[in-house]
């Protein structure tokens, strides 16, 4: 096994990680903000590095391959985008005094906390460092949950670390059972650990322990992924944790945890005996979708609105996945692409929102096209995005997940539509009250770039339009690597 060269996937990791402690230390917002952005901005510049430049053998550690590179750059962009929305919402937080000083050192630090977990996550070809880089991950995240300190805060952080902390023993059960099934196998106790290793000889484990295994992994990352019945920490989180977290919630963790589902699919699909893991993927997709959107209906909070939007678009991913082959499995690559990218711009939209006019309750937000134009508008498009309506990327990777399912299970297709028709009314019903009629609530300009948030939206209308020939080839690729 060939050590892995510092590179750029080491930038990748080196950066955040470097930046934890001078984030930590130092006592001037401005700087610290600036910081957290410089270091985003450089984590993403190493990520895309990685696809112009050679990549590194896999090493007992770590791993750059078709399938992750998508996750990387993805998250570290959404990280960079946030990191900017983040510096100007941040701020204000502390003008109005909902946030001291030394909360903001530590969120900061925990900003970069967060992405090296995920970004270790994403890159480990040790199936038990993958695990505990997303417990890193997700425990940071806890902790910038109850950043507010409120009794709401801190009730929705213990929730979330009580669940999450049931999911990942779960996953790590899982996980041991993988292991059990390798050693015999391997014969080496660490390479029995080593994801390239296993998939190589998954045809020869014992089929009764995957199965087992692969369904307290589907439980235990499924809890992170925000499946249903397993998300009821995921709508406190985002109503009561900072919007830069909400964003990074559903844009990216939320991703990560499914990037480990994926990894794992991949080794039951090399076991020729083993359970096909299709079906249990696609009952809690469409289940998630479903509940999702019903639930919409009730939300009454604009933040909480958009957590169980993000339940329904991770059950269409999930079923997408779940339904397997070159289409679906595309479909469910350039979705979850989709979703992050616009669901991210909604969170900037609302935490924008949410700042003018000193709330989150949908009934007290209303006419924001005509009291704050270039915020409602941009809020307008990311709402059509995301229900699905074209022009943009969501309506094609929608389309094509409907038309391949009905080309193969028609009442399953039947089902799915249902769901997405459902949450379209819930999102509509709720788009005309906040965007138009007489304008509620404060009149005060929004004191914050809307650069992120107008660029998340460029992307997903252009990919609506078109995608270039090499992306498409790259996601063709990667399709067919997931069975």
């Amino acid at each position: 096994m060939t050590a892995f060269p510092l590179d750029a996937v080491a930038a990748v990791l080196a950066i955040p990680a470097a930046a934890v402690v001078p984030l930590a230390l130092l006592p001037n917002y401005r700087l610290t903000a600036r910081l957290n952005v410089a270091a985003s901005l450089l984590t993403f510049l190493a990520a895309l590095s990685l696809l112009v430049t050679p990549r590194p053998a896999p090493g007992p550690y770590l791993l750059v391959d078709d399938l992750n590179i998508v996750f990387i750059v993805l998250n570290t962009f959404v990280g960079f985008t946030t990191s900017v929305f983040s510096a100007s919402y941040i701020a204000h937080e502390l003008e109005i005094g909902r946030l001291t000083a030394a909360n903001l050192r530590f969120y900061h630090a925990m900003y970069q906390v967060m992405m090296f977990g995920m970004n270790l996550a994403l890159v480990s070809n040790n199936i038990g460092l993958m695990w505990v880089a997303v417990e890193l991950a997700t425990l940071s995240t806890v902790l910038m949950v109850g950043l507010y300190r409120t009794p709401e805060a801190l009730e929705a952080a213990w929730k979330y670390f009580i669940l999450g902390s049931v999911g990942i023993a779960f996953a790590l059960f899982g996980t041991i059972l993988v292991y059990m099934a390798a050693q015999p196998v391997v014969q080496d106790g660490a390479s029995a650990m080593i994801w390239t290793v296993l998939v190589g000889q998954a045809a020869r484990f014992d089929p009764a322990l995957l199965n087992v295994a692969f369904v307290f992994l589907l439980l235990g990352y499924g809890t992170k992924v925000g499946l249903a019945p397993l998300h009821a920490w995921l709508p406190d989180a985002h109503a009561e944790g900072p919007t830069p977290i909400s964003a990074v919630l559903s844009g990216l963790l939320l991703n990560v945890a499914l990037y480990a589902v994926l990894r794992f699919k991949i080794l039951l699909a090399a076991s020729p005996n083993a359970l096909a893991p299709g079906p249990l993927m696609i009952a809690m997709g469409l289940a998630s979708v479903i509940f999702a959107a019903f639930m919409l209906y009730r939300r009454q909070d604009i933040k909480r609105l958009f957590a169980y939007s993000s339940i329904e678009h991770m059950g269409i991913i999930v079923f997408a996945f779940g339904m397997g082959g070159p289409l679906a499995n595309f479909a469910g690559l350039l979705h979850m692409v989709m979703h992050s990218l616009t669901k991210a711009a909604i969170f900037f939209a609302v935490g924008h929102v949410a700042q003018v006019k000193g709330t989150q309750r949908i009934a007290e937000i209303r006419g924001l096209t005509e009291s704050h134009p270039g915020l409602g508008w941009a809020f307008v498009v990311g709402v059509i995005a995301i229900a699905g309506l074209p022009p943009f990327g969501i309506f094609m990777s929608e389309f094509l997940v409907v038309s391949s399912t009905f080309a193969r299970h028609p009442s399953l297709a039947v089902a799915l539509v249902f769901g997405l028709l459902v949450a379209f009314g819930a999102l509509l019903l709720r788009l005309t009250g906040i965007a138009f009629g007489e304008p509620r609530g404060s009149l005060a300009p929004v004191k914050a770039p809307y650069l992120p948030m107008y660029a998340h939206l460029a992307l997903v209308l252009v990919a609506g339009l078109y995608l270039p020939p090499a992306v498409v080839a790259w996601f063709q690729h990667v399709a067919k690597l997931l069975g």
